[in-house]
């Protein structure tokens, strides 16, 4: 075993690719930028050892960013496009709603107002709240535009998509700003008229998943994915750089010991995940979910050197996880709840057993993800290539025939959703996919 170890831990397959795909620069979903990565993606698999190495592409909705402001008082102030958001301009009082809590749009008539909610919640609070579920319920109140503050310090404003998968393009302007010029448009203009503006390209355009294999041709597979777009503002070196990373480097590691392997690994990078899932989406429609065994899905990874896991109520999985983690003693943390906002989804969703894969970074929420700041010099070789080892030995294990876990009914997916009170704001953006 050593060996093996050792050899990860000197190795620079996803090191040399995660350079590689941040200088290609913009990666937006259905951009050329994202063609590229895919197509480095591909590549960097091929010469790592995987075979059936391919290219399955699919159309989307594209979105180009133009130009946006928000125009206050004899001011303009920075902001840039969520994507996704429609073009056109839209007037109202500024009011600020604080963290965003479904509380806050309750209790407020939002009717008309540009309506400006911070990327963060309360650290007493139950749960995450993600940007679209705040976004829609704006739209619901009836808000003339969405304003979404940074709660990460540094001139950063957010970027992250709005839209729906029924209808691609969101239903009113939204921006991001940075937590200072939110807290300027909160100090002068609270309760004064401003206006939005967003321009963008909006297009037809067209996506691709990159896929390949090792192991014996087995009917059942265990999938090892990330996603390869990212946003157009940044390098996307961590979200998803380095789990596109990590695919390349599992693929070396699991190459080199795939006479192990009692059941095929299937890699996938996807395409167009920033924008709503799709490149997964896309997968999990054309895929008989009986045949994924498990999945072990990668965005988020090398943020910090600690991997977190969130298991989906798999005991099996965590299980799997923490045995892997105490023969390295290396420390994770698992996570038994549900997670709907990465790859893993689509399949989880109807009971595949999955992974989303992250790490811990110290800091609240994303951290300098989504952002101008998502640059290669906040990733550390050193924790690409850690945990690495771990995730080629759990996977490994996965793959094993002694290692056995069932899939689950749909129905308690919800039930676990309903629980965590995740499935209200699933039903606002229009992910709940269960008959009511």
């Amino acid at each position: 075993m050593s060996q093996w170890i050792g050899r990860t831990f000197t190795s620079d397959a996803g090191w040399d690719f995660l350079e590689t795909i941040v200088d290609v620069g913009d990666r937006m979903a259905g951009s050329d930028g994202e063609r590229r990565g895919a197509k480095a993606a591909r590549d960097a698999l091929e010469s790592v050892g995987a075979r059936n190495v391919r290219l399955d592409e699919y159309d989307i909705q594209g979105w180009e960013r133009g130009t946006s402001a928000i125009h206050a008082g004899d001011t303009t102030q920075d902001s840039i496009a969520l994507p996704r958001s429609p073009s056109g301009n839209a007037d109202g009082e500024f009011v600020n709603l604080g963290y965003g809590l479904p509380a806050d749009f309750e209790e407020n008539d939002i009717e008309g107002k540009v309506v400006m909610v911070a990327s963060n919640v309360p650290g007493h609070y139950d749960r995450f709240i993600h940007r679209r579920e705040k976004y829609y319920y704006a739209v619901e109140g009836g808000a003339a535009a969405f304003v979404f503050r940074n709660h990460v310090e540094g001139c950063l404003p957010p970027t992250g998509s709005v839209g729906t998968e029924a209808d691609p393009i969101g239903d009113i302007p939204a921006v991001g700003v940075s937590k200072e010029v939110g807290s300027r448009l909160a100090r002068r203009w609270e309760g004064d008229d401003v206006t939005v503006e967003v321009e963008a390209n909006i297009h037809d355009a067209t996506s691709q998943n990159v896929h390949a294999e090792l192991g014996p041709d087995t009917d059942e597979r265990i999938l090892v994915s990330s996603h390869i777009d990212g946003h157009d503002i940044a390098e996307g070196a961590m979200d998803n750089g380095a789990g596109s990373a990590m695919v390349v480097e599992l693929a070396r590691a699991l190459a080199e010991r795939e006479d192990e392997l009692e059941t095929k690994v299937h890699f996938v990078a996807f395409g167009s995940e920033e924008v709503g899932l799709v490149g997964s989406g896309h997968m999990a429609e054309e895929t008989d979910h009986d045949s994924i065994k498990a999945i072990v899905n990668n965005d988020g990874v090398a943020r910090g050197r600690t991997l977190s896991f969130y298991t989906h109520g798999f005991d099996e999985l965590e299980d799997a996880a923490n045995e892997i983690a105490d023969e390295f003693s290396h420390p994770i943390t698992t996570i038994p709840q549900q997670g709907p906002h990465s790859d893993h989804w689509p399949f989880v969703k109807w009971g595949v057993p999955g992974y989303h894969v992250m790490s811990e970074t110290g800091s609240e929420g994303r951290g300098w993800g989504h952002t101008f700041a998502d640059t290669l010099d906040k990733v550390e070789v050193r924790d690409l290539r850690e945990q690495a080892i771990l995730l080629t030995e759990l996977t490994v294990h996965l793959a094993s025939d002694e290692f056995e876990v069932s899939h689950k009914d749909p129905e308690e997916i919800a039930d676990a959703l309903e629980a965590e009170d995740q499935a209200a704001g699933m039903k606002i953006i229009g992910d709940w996919p269960y008959d009511e």
